[in-house]
């Protein structure tokens, strides 16, 4: 559906758009990066709002969030386009092209999310949230204003210029932001981003929802050791309690570098480890991916796949009194 776009400006016919860190300069009858933001007749449109190409119910250890809402389900869409050009794009057919897709009205979606069993919200995900940014706007505020109970989940590359990010934190619960790599050069021709944007969106965020980040490694590209270490120390110093999913590799789209190794992913815990207290693998099986008491190791969650059992009440370990930081 063409709708209203935010955040942009005007230069004679042509369109300058700030939602996003590409500050993409648009012609009339043109697009921005994202492929979803045009220039029509002098003003800047989107034609994805309410546009759904994916939409199930899902275990939030899927997203993945292991310390927000673990067990409970929530209901994921995505629509089309993204502001990243990333080589190795696991939902590429989505993110970088135009697929079928069915309009969902926002009233219409949540009212599906509050219908679903054992659902605690609506996340974000499959391609780049920000570029639906309209459409998740409406929705967000909605929900806050009238179910404020239910959860609003941004699954996020953290690509947001700051006054859009500011505006729809508010209505924010939990993000699980991708921080690709601590190299700019990698960001640039891998990403087709900037590192910093996407550090000032986590420094933005963690004061005020709930956030894990997600790294994955590529094979012999951004899983030096020394590219760990930065990345964990980084977000030690912002807070040891911020969950670390380390994901493993697998050649997609225009990479195909073969799988990264088992035993980096494993020292690459290791390392992270002496920075975060709660650090797990993604994409290997069976790994023990349970959360424990960084203080006294008392076993909290239990996790096998994306399916959960919980051994605590609140978010203090029952153990030794730690302050967990975990959201049930």
């Amino acid at each position: 559906m063409l709708n209203n776009a935010l955040f942009y400006e005007k230069y004679n016919e042509k369109i300058k758009c700030f939602l996003c860190p590409h500050n993409c300069i648009i012609d009339k009858g043109q697009f921005g990066l994202c492929s979803v933001r045009t220039n029509k007749d002098g003003s800047l449109k989107t034609i994805n709002y309410g546009e759904i190409t994916a939409i199930a119910k899902d275990p939030i250890e899927k997203k993945p969030l292991y310390h927000f809402k673990p067990t409970k389900n929530i209901l994921s869409v995505g629509s089309f386009g993204c502001n990243f050009s990333c080589d190795f794009c696991q939902n590429h057919r989505i993110a970088h092209n135009k697929p079928k897709s069915d309009f969902l009205s926002p009233d219409k979606l949540i009212k599906i999310s509050l219908d679903l069993k054992n659902n605690v919200g609506i996340a974000f995900t499959y391609n780049e949230p920000t570029i639906w940014y309209e459409y998740i706007y409406d929705v967000s505020k909605r929900v806050k204003e009238n179910y404020p109970n239910l959860s609003i989940v941004l699954v996020t590359n953290g690509y947001m210029e700051r006054e859009p990010l500011l505006r729809i934190l508010p209505y924010i619960d939990a993000m699980n932001i991708d921080l690709k790599s601590f190299n700019q050069k990698y960001y640039k021709k891998t990403c087709g981003g900037n590192l910093n944007n996407v550090l000032r969106t986590i420094e933005k965020a963690v004061k005020k929802c709930h956030v894990e980040i997600t790294t994955l490694l590529v094979n012999g590209i951004n899983d030096s050791k020394e590219e760990i270490e930065e990345i964990a120390s980084y977000l030690g110093r912002l807070d040891k309690n911020i969950p670390l999913h380390l994901s493993r590799y697998f050649p997609a789209y225009k990479m195909n570098y073969p799988p990264t190794e088992i035993d980096v992913m494993i020292r690459s815990r290791k390392i992270a480890q002496k920075y975060l207290n709660y650090v797990y693998l993604g994409n290997i099986a069976n790994v023990d991916n349970s959360t424990y008491c960084p203080q006294c190791n008392k076993l909290l969650i239990e996790r096998k796949g994306f399916f959960s059992k919980i051994y605590i009440g609140d978010n203090i370990c029952p153990e030794c009194g730690y302050d967990l930081q975990i959201l049930l």
